[in-house]
C-alpha cells in the first residue's frame, strides 16, 4: 500500500515538474543580464522588468489589453446575467436553444467566430476600433458566465425563492434580497475568468482590429519581427502571474472546481 501510495506522488510530481518546465525557463530567460534569450540565464538582473514599464509602447499594449479586458468582463456578465436568469426563472420550452445560441461563440473554432467578427465590424465601418474589441470579447467569452452563472442559480432553492413571493416580495424584490446574494461568488468569478481570458486572447483581437489597437499579445507577435528581448519573457511572466492569481483564488473558494461540473 505503501509502495502504491509513494509510486502515485512520484507520478504526479513528475507531471507537476513536466508541467512547470516551461515556466521555470521562461521565468528564467527573464532575468537575463543581457540582450539575449538564454537559459539558463547569463547573469540576474530585473532590469528587464524596470524596462517593460519605462517603454510607452508596451506599456500603452498594458493598458489596452487591461482596458479591453475589463469592459469585456463586465460586458459578458452583464449578457450572462439576465439570460441565465430568464432560462433559469421561466423553463421555457425553448430554453435549451437559448442556451445553445449563449455558448455557441466558445463551442465554434476561434477563428470562424474571429472571422464573423472581421466581416461584421468591416461591414458597419467599425473594424480597428476598441469598442469593437471590447464587445467582441465580451461575446466571445460569454459562455463562462452563462455556464458558471447558471450553476449559481441552480444552488439557489426554488422553495426560498416562493416563500419570499409568499410574503409579497416582488420580482425584483426577489432578486434583488435573495438571488443576488447566492450567485455573487459566481458573478465575481465569472469577470476573473473573463478577464484572464481576455488578456490572453490574440486570434480575435486580431481579426477585429489589426494593428490598431495593439493589445499585449499582438505587441508581443510585431516584437518577434525586431529581434527577441527578454522583455516578451518578462510579459508572459507577468501573465501567469495574474493567471495563477485569479485561478487560484477561485480554486480556494471552491469555484474552480464547480465551473468544471464538479457538483
Amino acid at each position: 500500500m505503501r509502495g502504491e501510495v509513494l509510486l502515485k506522488r512520484l507520478f504526479m510530481g513528475l507531471v507537476a515538474a513536466f508541467l512547470a518546465a516551461p515556466l521555470v525557463v521562461v521565468a528564467g530567460v527573464s532575468l537575463n543580464e543581457k540582450r539575449r534569450l538564454l537559459f539558463p540565464p547569463e547573469g540576474l538582473s530585473l532590469n528587464w522588468y524596470a524596462a517593460l514599464f519605462a517603454d510607452e509602447k508596451w506599456v500603452a499594449a498594458l493598458r489596452n489589453s487591461g482596458t479591453i479586458a475589463v469592459l469585456a468582463a463586465l460586458l459578458s456578465v452583464s449578457i450572462a446575467l439576465p439570460l441565465a436568469w430568464f432560462l433559469w426563472r421561466y423553463r421555457v420550452r425553448y430554453a435549451r436553444a437559448l442556451f445553445a445560441l449563449g455558448v455557441a461563440p466558445f463551442i465554434l473554432p476561434p477563428v470562424i467566430t474571429a472571422l464573423g467578427f472581421l466581416v461584421f465590424w468591416t461591414s458597419v465601418g467599425l473594424y480597428g476600433a476598441m469598442g469593437a474589441t471590447i464587445v467582441s470579447h465580451g461575446i466571445f467569452f460569454m459562455t463562462l458566465p452563462l455556464v458558471n452563472i447558471s450553476l449559481g442559480l441552480e444552488s439557489i432553492e426554488r422553495e426560498t425563492v416562493e416563500a419570499a413571493r409568499t410574503l409579497g416580495a416582488d420580482e425584483r424584490a426577489v432578486f434583488r434580497t435573495v438571488v443576488l446574494p447566492g450567485i455573487l461568488p459566481y458573478l465575481v468569478s465569472s469577470f476573473a475568468f473573463v478577464f484572464v481570458l481576455s488578456i490572453n486572447e490574440y486570434i480575435v483581437s486580431y481579426m477585429v482590429s489589426g494593428f490598431t489597437v495593439e493589445t499585449i499579445p499582438i505587441k508581443i507577435f510585431n516584437s518577434l519581427r525586431y529581434g527577441y528581448t527578454p522583455i516578451m519573457a518578462v510579459v508572459a511572466v507577468l501573465f501567469v502571474a495574474v493567471s495563477f492569481t485569479v485561478f487560484g483564488l477561485m480554486a480556494r473558494n471552491g469555484r474552480l472546481l464547480r465551473i468544471l461540473g464538479r457538483h
